[in-house]
């Protein structure tokens, strides 16, 4: 499924050696000066409390460049669906038609929805505090989308739903990058975190809609040729249909979609509303 627009990982989340940092200014001055204390006293040089030091302004350092790569990265990411958005707006002004649009911007689509990846090892080596299951899920699906489904059919990159589900990603993206870019830098216009939180009540469920008859659109021409299957016999004896597969991918949405969807309205009202909202840990 593609990802949900405002559950995706949250790129700005505080690095995690900030809250280390900050949870033992106050102990800090006290505990060197009883070292500096000591050290007079039992006539020991000030090398061992410089190591020391340096060694617990590390955090901070790191703090400082996860802070720094996370800006840019979602500066870069806002950029990139910024030029995607253009390109498509361009190519329809000056042709009139969405035939032909996919593979005026496929290249710049594969790049950045594939680049998403690192989303996944952010949460992984914990830069930010989110499940990597579900980031895992949501750009994996992203990725499915484009490399499996539009890519390697190329009979439906001309369908109507292809350019419905891309128009829903653009929007989406841009505005959960610019969110994150702006609340890492204390300066979130208050249109863009109403955006963040009120577009994917449409935007989703049409996204949706758009992945589901792509698919649709896909099969037909998947059962044909028998792409990405494997048959029996060989020397594996083990066999994949990939039209089944794909019947599978369509009817997962069925249990996904209402429990991401209904996740961002919770959370919608807890962020826009200050509502206090206790889920219970799966």
């Amino acid at each position: 499924m593609g990802r949900a627009p405002e559950s995706a990982p949250a790129v700005s989340a505080t690095p995690p050696s900030s809250s280390c940092s900050s949870s033992g200014v106050s102990q800090r001055p006290l505990s060197a000066r009883a070292r500096m204390a000591s050290s007079e006293e039992d006539g020991a040089g000030s090398g061992a409390l410089d190591e020391k030091e340096a060694g617990r302004k590390a955090p901070r350092w790191r703090g400082a460049v996860t802070t720094a790569w996370l800006i840019f990265y979602n500066i870069a990411m806002t950029a990139g669906w910024l030029v995607l958005a253009i390109t498509m707006a361009r190519f329809y002004l000056e042709n009139g038609t969405h035939k032909g649009l996919y593979k005026s911007i496929q290249k710049i689509l594969k790049f950045f929805q594939t680049f998403a990846l690192l989303e996944i090892v952010h949460c992984a080596v914990g830069l930010v505090h989110t499940s990597v299951l579900v980031t895992g899920v949501q750009v994996s699906s992203r990725i499915f989308m484009v490399w499996f489904i539009t890519h390697s059919i190329k009979q439906i990159q001309n369908e109507e739903s292809v350019i419905l589900f891309l128009v829903v990603w653009t929007v989406t993206e841009i505005t959960r990058y610019s969110f994150y870019t702006f609340n890492m830098l204390n300066h979130l216009p208050y249109f863009i975190k109403w955006a963040r939180y009120n577009l994917f009540i449409i935007l989703y469920p049409v996204g949706v809609v758009g992945e589901l008859l792509t698919i649709y659109a896909a099969l037909p021409y998947v059962k044909r040729s028998g792409m990405f299957s494997v048959r029996l016999p060989n020397k594996y004896n083990v066999s994949f249909d990939y039209y089944y597969f794909l019947l599978v991918v369509m009817a997962s949405y069925v249990p996904l979609f209402p429990q991401l969807y209904f996740h961002m309205l919770r959370q919608r009202r807890k962020v826009l509303h200050g509502e206090v909202i206790v889920e219970k840990d799966d």
